[in-house]
């Protein structure tokens, strides 16, 4: 029987059960990290449950002790656990929230879902310059193997060398949406199949058709704040009335009364790594989300944009595979991975809307960039991805590095850190003192390209002063000389502002 007292140790005889070995079986870490996550949802193993000592399951299990570490690392990283000097305790999880694990309620009927705005097309475009150094989200275009994508490339043109030049299927190249499907299951833990997978421009372009699909002119959609300025652009340019939800180290922060007051349509977050500010979204806060979302009829976006640039431990899963028939739309984009200028990304319908959808997106959309995506699906299929993957990994991980030895060493000011275990940039809390934007006008004359954090608030508040710095596209080595440059830009700023404030 499993024992119920918080703080007590948790009974884990489910857990004694010997791992899967041979041909076909899952790593042992993996299989581990499901088995306490699907145990700690089902109530199996309850809040504040001591789970047994990293030696005493590896040998219990017959694994390494490591394996058992990294498990309960990466359990730790995702909010199913909390470790101190008192051990591995279950973390407690809401009433809501472990009733929702346990009991997901059928989706939405899809006779409601879908709006009547499929009759119209909003077109958003967001102009973006990467070439200077410390540009938030521009990867290390210098790195990107340009032959093996050509080799890519000239093999699409040999299997279809005629048919790429016309309209291809309007939800995208059949190669690549199951290229995607299969890498989406696999290390992103999302719960899809090809034929929900829609193909689009980039992930401002899958933003857009959630607008299209499931909103009428003065719906109400939440945005995190501060927060992405592409959702906000797609959101008032579907005439909706956005509504601003903080975020703090755990992630958007939903008043209770907002379900009432200001019940949404749409709620768009990114909750492997909270744009700008790095924050994971905590699993309690997941599945009140999920579970709140479902009631109220809401629909979730989850902006899964540079989850595989994690820098510490396994990517932390998507949302979107915590629970089956989750009220969420899926979005991606290759433009982090890959480059920019592909302008691929993709959206995953809910099983609820996607037959419902499909024949509107048909007759909405015409299918192009063919030889795009049918050199990304190869790109996929041969390895190459991968391969570019781990290598930009290691890339990021040196870069992320070095940018916080450069604050650290050589900023001079008081400033906090935010975030920073994923991605390609850091968030830099700054002193009200000294003016986030007015730093960033002076660092663009002088070839720099960081973003002001008050830029992406809504109604910025004086914690929303900072800097956000990309390291994707700068070399390590030049960091130090770029943060004192920084730093003297503040100074500056500050002592101008000081003088401006004298008696006269």
């Amino acid at each position: 029987m499993i024992n119920n007292t918080v703080g007590e140790p948790a009974d884990t005889s489910l857990l004694s059960s010997p791992l899967l070995r041979g041909p076909g079986a899952l790593p042992r870490q993996r299989q581990l990290i499901q088995r306490l996550k699907q145990a700690i949802l089902a109530g199996q193993l309850p809040a504040g449950g001591k789970l047994p000592s990293s030696r005493t399951l590896s040998e219990e299990l017959d694994i390494s002790r490591n394996t058992v570490l990294i498990a309960y690392e990466q359990l730790t990283a995702e909010g199913y656990v909390i470790a101190d000097r008192q051990g591995t305790r279950v973390a407690p999880l809401s009433a809501a929230a472990s009733s929702a694990a346990r009991h997901a309620a059928p989706a939405a009927a899809p006779s409601s879902a879908t709006a009547t705005r499929l009759t119209r097309i909003v077109s958003a475009r967001h102009a973006h310059d990467g070439s200077l150094p410390m540009t938030p989200g521009t990867p290390a275009l210098t790195q990107f193997p340009v032959n093996a994508w050509r080799r890519a490339q000239d093999r699409a043109l040999q299997t279809a060398p005629a048919t790429v030049l016309g309209y291809g299927h309007p939800l995208g190249e059949p190669a690549l949406r199951e290229a995607i499907a299969q890498y989406l299951r696999v290390s992103r833990g999302v719960r899809c199949e090809a034929s929900r997978i829609v193909i689009t421009e980039g992930a401002q372009g899958a933003l857009a058709l959630c607008v299209q699909l499931l909103t009428n002119p003065g719906d109400t959609a939440w945005l995190e704040d501060p927060g992405y300025r592409g959702a906000k652009s797609a959101f008032h340019a579907g005439d909706l009335d956005v509504v601003a939800m903080r975020v703090d180290a755990d992630g958007i922060v939903i008043p209770e009364g907002a379900w009432t007051a200001q019940p949404p349509r749409l709620i768009q977050i990114t909750p492997t790594h909270q744009y700008p500010t790095g924050a994971v979204l905590s699993l309690t806060r997941r599945l009140d989300l999920l579970a709140r979302a479902r009631r109220a009829g809401a629909w979730i976006i989850e902006d899964d944009y540079d989850s595989e640039f994690r820098h510490q431990g396994e990517p932390i899963a998507a949302m979107q595979g915590l629970l089956p028939d989750a009220p969420v739309l899926y979005v991606g984009t290759f433009s982090k991975t890959m480059f920019p200028a592909l302008r691929l990304g993709f959206l995953v319908l809910p099983e609820a809307i996607a037959s419902q959808a499909t024949p509107s997106i048909v007759e909405m959309l015409r299918g192009g960039h063919r030889l795009e995506q049918l050199t990304m699906a190869a790109f996929i299929e041969n390895g190459q991805f991968s391969r570019h993957l781990g290598r930009m990994r290691r890339l990021y991980r040196e870069r992320q590095a070095a940018l916080r030895e450069a604050l650290a060493a050589h900023l001079g000011i008081d400033h906090e850190v935010l975030g920073g275990h994923s991605g390609l940039h850091l968030t830099v809390r700054l002193p009200p003192a000294f003016s986030d934007v007015g730093i960033v006008e002076q660092s663009r004359r002088l070839g720099m390209n960081p973003s002001a954090l008050s830029s992406f608030a809504i109604a910025p508040l004086a914690e929303d002063n900072g800097l956000v710095i990309g390291y994707g596209n700068t070399a390590a080595e030049r960091f130090p000389a770029l943060v004192r440059r920084i730093r003297d830009l503040a100074l500056g700023s500050r002592r101008d502002a000081t003088a401006d404030a004298r008696p006269r």
